[in-house]
Order: C-alpha cells, then structure tokens, then sequence
C-alpha cells in the first residue's frame, strides 16, 4: 500500500523512509511533501505538493529525479541556495525557491521552516515542518548536534526528529541520540544508514539516556503515523 491511498487523522501526520539516506515523505491531512529524493521512482510519487532539498551531495540531490517528480505532479522545489543553482536549468523558475536558515514558506495552513545544519556542504539546511494541526517534525538532512538545536526544541517542541546516525561525517549513534537529547522530541527516529548496527545501538543509547522518548526504528518504504505530542 502507498502513502497517497492513506490519509492520516486528525492530530496526525504519515511518513515513509524511502533509502538509507535522508529521503522521507511526510504526509499532513491535506498536503504531502518529499524530502531529498534519490533512489526513488518519481512516478511512484503520484501526489507531491512539493520536494524539499536539504543540500547538494549525491545522496540527497539527484537533479533528474526532482525534474521529472516536479513535471509528473507540478509540485514545487524549496531547495538550499546551493542546490537552487544547480536545478535552475532543470525546474520552471516560478516553481523553484531558494529557502536559507530563518525562513519559512507556508502551503495553506502547513508551515515549512528552514533552519540550520551542522554538516560540511555549501549551504545545507534542516526543515521543520508544522502540520495544519501543529504536529511538528524536525528533519535533520545530515546534521550533527550543534548547540542551537537545544533553543529550537525549546521553541519548536517537535513531535518527531529525524537523527542521523551514519555515513555523513562524523555521525554515530551517539551524535544521533545527542541531537534528540537536544530537542527532546516525543519521537526519535534514527536515519541514514544502511546498517541495522546502527539503528539498534541509537535504540539502546536512547533508552538509555531517555527513557522518556520513544524509538521508532524505521524499515524503508514502510509507513508510519505519528500524533501530536500531548
């Protein structure tokens, strides 16, 4: 079954890993979005409202891919300033928006926030995103914990935050686990890895450090509902 034959509740949003990247769809109650697609059938993206890029490495900008998801549904592309340049040949400019850490673009009643990474590309960022019912989820792209994350779980009181815990520089399970130490969400959701190793140690850090926070071991291309932190 896919994500677009599902609709989430109210107070709740749907999500599907789609790789061992940082690719995710997040579906709210009326609008879906894809995030960083790559090694992903566009066509088996059927309703998009709009793709969202974190950064321009391989694993999580691949140029055809947004090119062909944005003719098939006639989303729309908020990228990093980076990646902006690098897709402005291949996506409609009324259809393409450079997004950078502080601003926030709104799809009805659906807020997308720009926020800061903690990664070596040229100008990557992390998103947050607010559903119509205020369920908030923090995508982390490649990020490592950095300081502000604390300010921001504060302010934001994210429901689910996506950790990454392998391949990008520097990323572990433990730097995983300090990013959902920082913004204390009710939901940690390990990422970006090929390696159940991985995800098991995050689990048991977690429990751990947090007993508090749920775990939810993601297996790609299955979906996922998580409601509104209470």
């Amino acid at each position: 079954m896919s994500i677009e034959s599902k609709t989430p509740g109210k107070n709740e949003i749907l999500f599907v890993w789609f790789n061992h990247y940082a690719g995710v769809t997040i579906k709210t109650p009326s609008k879906t979005f894809v995030i960083d697609p790559v090694d992903v059938k566009p066509r088996n993206l059927k309703e998009v409202d709009a793709v969202l890029i974190t950064h321009e490495h391989y694993d999580h900008l691949d140029q055809p891919v947004v090119s062909e998801i944005c003719k098939l549904t006639q989303c729309v592309v908020l990228a990093d300033p980076t990646s902006t340049s690098r897709l402005q040949n291949a996506i409609p400019s009324e259809r393409l928006r450079k997004v950078q850490p502080g601003m926030e673009v709104k799809f009805d009643e659906v807020s997308i926030k720009a926020e800061k990474s903690n990664h070596p590309a040229a100008t990557p960022i992390t998103f947050i995103i607010t559903s119509e019912d205020g369920v908030k989820v923090y995508h982390t792209s490649d990020s490592l914990p950095f300081p502000e994350m604390a300010k921001l779980g504060e302010k934001e009181k994210p429901d689910i935050v996506f950790c990454t815990v392998g391949i990008a520089p520097g990323t572990s399970p433990e730097t995983g686990v300090e990013i959902a130490r920082l913004t204390k969400p009710k939901v940690a959701v390990p990422y970006h890895t090929g390696l159940t190793t991985d995800l098991e140690k995050f689990a048991e850090l977690l429990k751990r450090d947090m007993p508090k926070v749920t775990c939810l071991i993601p297996e790609v291309c299955k979906i996922y509902q998580v409601s509104k932190k209470v």
